[in-house]
């Protein structure tokens, strides 16, 4: 199999206006949508299609009320090197996992600071 670093790359470009910009998100969007499943089967998932297709639901959603049209295009340009590492397979299933964190385990929260990461992992050693 030949790697090709290029596959998939997009071009970095802005949103002439918010119609552009709209579109643009929707075709990310549905590109998400149907890379699914292969998604599943390349990392050998062991959550359902529905699932992955939620978290990228949810993923989306966060960013929903960015008012920003540079802002737009800069989560647009993330998401496309996100489903390029994704799609080429240059993660690591830790790397999927991590959206998935709150499914596992569901006391799992962020610290809200540094000493207070810093004393749990000195209490777990």
């Amino acid at each position: 199999m030949v790697i090709n670093p290029t596959y998939l790359a997009q071009r970095t470009r802005t949103s002439v206006s918010w119609e552009d910009a709209k579109r643009r998100v929707f075709t990310s969007y549905r590109k998400w949508l149907r890379s699914a499943p292969e998604i599943q089967t390349m990392y050998s998932l062991n959550v359902a299609v529905s699932e992955i297709r939620t978290k990228i639901r949810q993923e989306y959603e966060r960013h929903r009320f960015v008012n920003k049209l540079p802002v737009v295009d800069m989560l647009i340009f993330q998401s496309d090197a996100e489903y390029q590492e994704t799609m080429n397979y240059w993660k690591q299933l830790p790397h999927i996992l991590k959206y998935f964190r709150e499914k596992e385990d569901p006391t799992a929260q962020l610290p809200r600071n540094f000493m207070g990461a810093f004393l749990e992992v000195q209490t777990l050693e």
